[in-house]
């Protein structure tokens, strides 16, 4: 069973209009409602993927009982804490004239040190049972930069793998717990490294310090140039074809999904970063995030070039 953690879960509208025109009424062409969040954005590629998939995190009010529905179809096991206020919600408007998208990314609730408290215990219970644990995002108000530390180290002492994908001072002392896996991009290897990272070699050396702080795999993206591997089995390089990507938003969650299957299934590193690749690659082709078809991504799997650098 693969588990993910959304701290900060959302109902994700987007919003087709015609020439958005600040201060005055815009029509909307089309809408379209998800659950969302960068830990559900690894949950649904998952499942579809077929791995039995566990969502946790926090959810309120009646928009986190919308959230939990909107599951319910992808086959993903709902396992939140609720909270009385209502969960966010993250507006996306698309202008299909000019070409210009805009967010509105609602604050959302605040969650208190008790409220913590008692999800870390439920957590307990979840991480046990998993197979493997993949956090992701951003947290509400009222958590602080310690509290991935603090449920990776819950993860390490279950003996469970954990995946951790955020940024900023979550990223930072995230990794002083040593989880099993970081994603990182070229701005957060520089963050943690200090290092340039201008070039290939400055970023796999970047990568390889994190590796020898405790970090087992770190996997840095390259957008379009693929991403590297650096683990315990030496220095992985994935490239991809090209492609005509319809949404890249979310393909970072759709990679740490494959990520996940990957470790779960005990494939091998290279095994995993070609199906992560593949995923990733194959949910770019689609527009709803978090999503992906899996004949698309069997057709990108053996084109994915794997070299041992």
């Amino acid at each position: 069973m693969i588990l993910t953690v959304t701290l900060n879960a959302a109902i994700d509208k987007r919003y087709v209009v015609e020439g958005f025109k600040t201060g005055e009424v815009n029509r909307v062409k089309e809408c379209a409602y998800t659950p969302g969040g960068k830990g559900l954005n690894v949950s649904k590629p998952a499942s579809i993927a077929g791995a039995e998939v566990v969502a946790t995190g926090f959810v309120g009010g009646h928009a986190g009982h919308y959230i939990e529905d909107s599951l319910k179809p992808f086959g993903i096991r709902s396992e939140f804490y609720h909270l009385a206020d209502e969960s966010r919600s993250c507006i996306n408007i698309w202008d299909e004239v000019n070409h210009v998208q805009t967010e509105f990314l609602e604050p959302g609730f605040t969650v208190t040190e008790e409220d913590f408290v008692n999800f870390e215990e439920k957590f307990k219970g979840l991480a046990e049972k998993a197979d493997v644990v993949s956090m992701s995002g951003s947290v509400p108000k009222g958590l602080d930069g310690t509290a991935y530390q603090r449920l990776v180290k819950i993860c390490k002492a279950a003996g469970k793998p954990v995946i951790l994908d955020t940024s900023g001072q979550l990223l930072e002392m995230g990794i002083k717990a040593c989880p099993t896996m970081i994603k990182p991009n070229i701005d957060e290897i520089r963050m943690l490294t200090g290092k340039k990272c201008d070039h290939l070699e400055d970023m796999v050396e970047a990568a390889k310090e994190v590796h020898r702080n405790g970090v087992d795999i770190v996997a840095v993206s390259l957008g379009g140039d693929g991403s590297f591997v650096v683990c315990g089995e030496g220095i992985f390089r994935a490239e991809v074809p090209k492609i005509d990507a319809v949404n890249t938003v979310g393909c970072g969650d759709s990679m740490i999904a494959g990520y996940a299957l990957g470790i779960s299934e005990g494939l091998s590193v290279e095994e995993t970063l070609r199906k992560a690749s593949a995923i990733s690659a194959a949910a770019a082709l689609r527009e709803e995030t978090g999503f992906f078809v899996k004949e698309d991504m069997e057709r990108i799997l053996p084109q994915i070039r794997i070299t041992k650098l």
